[in-house]
């Protein structure tokens, strides 16, 4: 970084000029509405009295961020904010619906194959059983929003296909047309990068950021029921979790 795109902060470190800008930017996002236009680039780089290149820095962390989005050949404009999906076992649709988007879901894959030594261990099955892969992608007022792979035991769910459309909840399904549900889940959450055939169905940029969540669902008996990998659009989804002290 040039001398002239560094500040000196109060312990001597010396902040970059595009880090202050992105500061500044967060502030003006907080208090604007969705769709707001920023102005020109021209012009926060002679408001701040720095280069466009950190400029351009600056405003593409807050667009990888999700803060931003580009329209080109039209401008920056302020994002909608991120749809909060809750590390819970409750329905997509439910939870996408009660924050004011309309969801959707495609059905990507819904086919039989045999477990493997991966998929079967998280099911806890032996590696020649017979498992049904349904991977989805979902959407948020029709924008791709996150990707779910999941993995069940074709014997406990038998012709799934006749039963599960589109529309549905799988966790309905399992309750209304199989007589189990998930009443305990291990999650992970890790950060990952989109890989090119993941980035085409969400139709975004290969290597944005990612969340990726691991799913073990257990029914009552603590029998797994499902196995499910989820990406989600690093730059659209965030992920709450709602903790209480035992």
């Amino acid at each position: 970084m040039e001398g002239s795109d560094a500040l000196t902060a109060g312990d001597g470190v010396r902040e970059p000029v595009y880090y202050r800008l992105k500061q500044h930017l967060l502030e003006t996002i907080e208090a604007a509405d969705e769709g707001d236009r920023l102005p020109a680039e021209r012009v926060l780089a002679e408001e701040f009295g720095t280069s466009r290149a950190s400029v351009r820095l600056a405003i593409q962390e807050l667009v990888v961020e999700g803060r931003l989005r580009r329209e080109h050949g039209s401008g920056t404009y302020v994002a909608r904010p991120k749809l909060a999906q809750p590390l819970q076992l409750s329905s997509y649709t439910s939870e996408t619906r009660a924050q004011g988007f309309e969801p959707g879901t495609r059905i990507l894959e819904l086919t039989s194959m045999t477990a493997g030594p991966r998929v079967g261990a998280r099911l806890r099955v032996v590696p020649s059983t017979r498992v049904v892969l349904l991977a989805r992608l979902r959407t948020a007022d029709g924008v791709p929003m996150a990707i779910e792979r999941t993995h069940l035991v074709s014997s406990r769910f038998p012709h799934l296909r006749r039963h599960l459309t589109a529309e549905d909840s799988l966790y309905r399904v399992m309750r209304e047309e199989y007589g189990v549900e998930p009443v305990e889940s291990e999650d992970t959450i890790e950060t990952g990068v989109l890989s090119p055939d993941d980035a085409a169905l969400l139709r975004t940029d290969v290597g944005l950021p990612a969340l990726l969540q691991t799913r073990l669902a257990l029914d009552a008996d603590g029998i797994p029921l499902e196995w499910t990998e989820s990406v989600y659009r690093g730059d659209r989804y965030k992920l709450v979790a709602r903790l209480r002290r035992r």
